[in-house]
Formats: structure tokens, C-alpha cells, sequence
């Protein structure tokens, strides 16, 4: 009986996740291309693409925005401030904690183009810009964030973008430490700090480290966010390793190429999936 139930899922992943993945790896040892004699007729390449990619300066340049952005937003920014949030809200003298809820909320129900442009227009370097009409309430000058500093602009809109998920996950996660604990640990004299550091964040050890993995897994994968502010500019400035594989695959046609630097992406994140996994089961 339990195969025949787990028989539609198991069909369903076969065909839309494991056959797609074989598939493009297989695409990656081969110089496919949307138009021209290797869209009809591809060689294989054997290592080439992969040769390719490890000694291009763009494509690992990519990799170390990717690094830069995902450590700073996702890793850092969200992760702080989404704990920051959940632990407020158990705070007891906390008032109006469900518009303080909804605030942090409403960046995830808004659709990823909308926010895209909604921050388009607010770091617009034009006077109307809400940005600049903030500053210049100031006497400060007009600015070009997207310009001037596009990785710190994108870095701030994808914390934006990622604070609620944090924020849920870990207030649910900070439901489950017993409160008689915390009050033991005050009685003995220890302040809010060392009580979260020796005996909240122990506890929810797990939750924070699958938050970390969900995080990262989502944030290597962010395209239309930055595509839409910068579409990876100014120059190289935020050219992400998604934004890379986009231009190259569709942009350039090269499949075979972008399919090789998709499978090193893969990689590199089940190595760090890996990571948090073994960090999560050690010992405190």
C-alpha cells in the first residue's frame, strides 16, 4: 500500500526534478547552443566547459559576488535582524505586536517584480527619487546608489526581501525553549545576553542552521531581484553567478556552457549544505 501512495510523488520528482537535472548535466559535458550547426547537431566536449569556467576570470568573479552577496544578506543581514525581530515579539511589554508583525511580513507577499521596481524607484538617481528626497530633506546631495554602490544596494533590498522568512521560523523555533529554563538562568544572575548565547541559541540550534541552508540555497538562486535593479552592472559590479548563467545560456546561447556552470553551482551548495548539516549535530 505505502509504495502505491508514494508512487505519484516519487513520478513527479523523477520527472520534474531528477530527469531535469541529469539532463543538464549531461548538457554541460557538450557545446549545445540555441541556434546555429551545435543546436542541431551538439559534440561532445568531455571537460571543456568546465575548463572554461575555472580559469575564466568573469565566471569566478561571479562566484565571489555570489559569496559576497549571499554571506552579507542572507547569512548576516536576515539572519540578525529576523531573530532581532522574533525575539522582540516575545517580549511582553511589545505593543501593537501585529503591526509590528504585518511590517515585517508584507515584503514577502509582495511579488518579486513589484518590489524590483518599487526599489528601482525609490534609489532612482533622479531628484524625485525617494531616496534622494530623503537626504535632501538633509541638505544632502542627489545620489546614485544603484550606481555608486550597487552590491550594498542589492545586499540591503534582499535583507528587505528575506527578514520574514527568518523571523517565522525562528519565533517558532524560540516556542519550544522551556521558559523555566530562562528564569533559572536569570535567577543565577546571568544577563539577557549570556542567556541567549548559553541557553536560547543551543536549543535552537537545528532551526537556525536549516534557516541557514534554506537561506543560502534561495539566495544563490535570486535572479529577477538584481536582474531587475542592475541586470548585473554597473560593468561586472553585480553580475551574480544566476545573472552569468542567464546571459551565457539564453543571452549568448551557449546551454552547454551555462549547464556546465549550473552543475558547479550545484556542487559548491551541496558541499555547503553538507556543512550546515554536520554544524547543526555538534555537540554544545
Amino acid at each position: 500500500m505505502l509504495p502505491l501512495l508514494l508512487g505519484p510523488s516519487v513520478l513527479l520528482i523523477a520527472v520534474f526534478v531528477i530527469a531535469p537535472a541529469v539532463y543538464g548535466i549531461y548538457l554541460g559535458f557538450t557545446n549545445t547552443q540555441l541556434t546555429g550547426f551545435a543546436a542541431r547537431d551538439p559534440d561532445f566536449v568531455g571537460l571543456d566547459n568546465y575548463q572554461n569556467l575555472l580559469t575564466s576570470d568573469e565566471f569566478l568573479g561571479s562566484l565571489g559576488h555570489t559569496a559576497q552577496f549571499v554571506f552579507f544578506s542572507a547569512i548576516i543581514g536576515q539572519t540578525i535582524l529576523g531573530m532581532a525581530a522574533a525575539l522582540l515579539l516575545r517580549k511582553k511589554w511589545l505593543r501593537g505586536k501585529g503591526l509590528f508583525g504585518a511590517a515585517i511580513l508584507l515584503p514577502m507577499v509582495v511579488p518579486e517584480v513589484v518590489a524590483s521596481l518599487t526599489w528601482a524607484s525609490v534609489l532612482s538617481p533622479r531628484d524625485e527619487g525617494t531616496f534622494n528626497r530623503l537626504i535632501g530633506l538633509f541638505g544632502g546631495a542627489s545620489a546614485a546608489p544603484l550606481q555608486e554602490a550597487p552590491m550594498l544596494s542589492i545586499i540591503i533590498v534582499n535583507i528587505w526581501r528575506g527578514i520574514a522568512l527568518a523571523m517565522i521560523m525562528f519565533q517558532a523555533a524560540l516556542e519550544d525553549v522551556p521558559d523555566e529554563l530562562i528564569e533559572a538562568a536569570r535567577v543565577d544572575g546571568a544577563g539577557a545576553m549570556r542567556v541567549f548565547r548559553y541557553v536560547t541559541l543551543p536549543l535552537i540550534r537545528g532551526p537556525v542552521f536549516l534557516y541557514l541552508l534554506l537561506t543560502t540555497i534561495t539566495t544563490v538562486g535570486v535572479f529577477g531581484l538584481v536582474y531587475f535593479l542592475t541586470q548585473g552592472g554597473p560593468g561586472s559590479a553585480t553580475q551574480l553567478t544566476s545573472i552569468y548563467i542567464y546571459q551565457h545560456a539564453f543571452q549568448y546561447s551557449q546551454i552547454g556552457l551555462g549547464s556546465a556552470a549550473s552543475v558547479i553551482l550545484l556542487a559548491l551548495l551541496l558541499v555547503l549544505g553538507l556543512t550546515y548539516v554536520r554544524l547543526s549535530k555538534v555537540e554544545v
